[in-house]
């Protein structure tokens, strides 16, 4: 048994900076194609072992979590202990930084995160494969989550191809702070893509390149998601116009959007220009994490 009495986990965010949707699935899922980046905004997982499974919340967006048995946290630290047999259980505290139903990952993050803080404080050398199984049981976007390193996803999202790191792309995310069900998107999705697009075999080793790619794409759900909520226009446009953006999307099923940027000073402009505009809206001034942000730290 490992001496360490709590590992601290980044749950970073997830971005989808492409996502084309193919036909439905006999289980009801989508077939999906994605290029998936994470940021460093994001939840954080600390754990200690315990007696029992509880759960603890707090941060920005505590109020909007409901910390009960449904819970995927808590749901991931339940699975994994059934699966190794692990006789106690884990006090999780969640610092919730993220907007909830919003597009960048939130829960299914925090799932990834407390998988591999548990395999680390219980310091147990559970098979990627065992983790990636859990992982798709939880939820579609948490196989993607559990290395939250740069990925191609296809499937429903159990497909995960991990790719080179991405270069350090000024990322500007907004949230206008209204919740979208995916499920209401992807049942108003009309138009859609498919998943006949390659990925990107030789990854990119500048902005440049990955925007070229990028203008090529799209992301399926941005049309629907804009229908059931327009804040997710309102966020589109307002950061379309800002100097400097090089591109502009909505992540996931929304609302959350962002904009790649072209310099730091330019992101920063942006970024004090919509928050004194709407100071009710989420804005962050992020760069795409390298893998290792989402290590997790062990505490004696």
């Amino acid at each position: 048994m490992s001496s360490a009495k709590r590992v601290v986990v980044a749950a970073p965010a997830k971005i989808n900076l492409c996502l084309h949707v193919g036909s439905r699935r006999p289980d009801g899922y989508h077939d999906l194609q994605s290029l998936v980046a994470f940021a460093a905004p994001g939840d954080t997982i600390s754990i200690e072992t315990g007696e029992d499974f509880c759960l603890s919340v707090d941060g920005t967006f505590a109020a909007d979590l409901v910390a009960d048995d449904n819970n995927l946290a808590l749901r991931a630290a339940r699975l994994l202990a059934e699966e190794v047999k692990f006789g106690r259980g884990a006090r999780i505290d969640l610092t919730k930084n993220l907007p909830v139903a919003s597009g960048i990952g939130g829960g299914s993050a925090d799932a990834a995160a407390t998988l591999r803080a548990l395999a680390c404080l219980w310091d147990m050398d559970v098979p990627d494969r065992t983790l990636y199984e859990l992982a798709e049981s939880l939820g579609a976007d948490v196989p993607v989550c559990i290395r939250s390193a740069p990925a191609w996803m296809e499937g429903k999202g159990e497909r995960i191809t991990i790719l080179p790191a991405l270069p350090a792309a000024d990322l500007l995310l907004v949230n206008p702070g209204v919740p979208v069900p995916t499920g209401a998107v992807f049942a108003a999705l009309r138009e859609r893509r498919g998943v006949g697009l390659d990925w990107p075999r030789g990854g990119f080793n500048s902005v440049a390149p990955l925007i070229e790619f990028l203008q090529a794409t799209t992301n399926d759900l941005e049309g629907p998601a804009r229908a059931i909520a327009p804040g997710v226009g309102e966020v589109l446009g307002e950061i379309a116009g800002m100097p400097g953006a090089l591109l502009t999307r909505m992540s996931g099923s929304g609302a959350t959007c962002f904009a790649i940027f072209e310099s730091d000073r330019e992101i920063t402009a942006a970024a004090d220009r919509l928050a004194a505009r709407h100071p009710g809206w989420w804005i962050r001034k992020t760069t795409i994490a390298p893998p290792e942000f989402a290590a997790p730290v062990l505490f004696q």
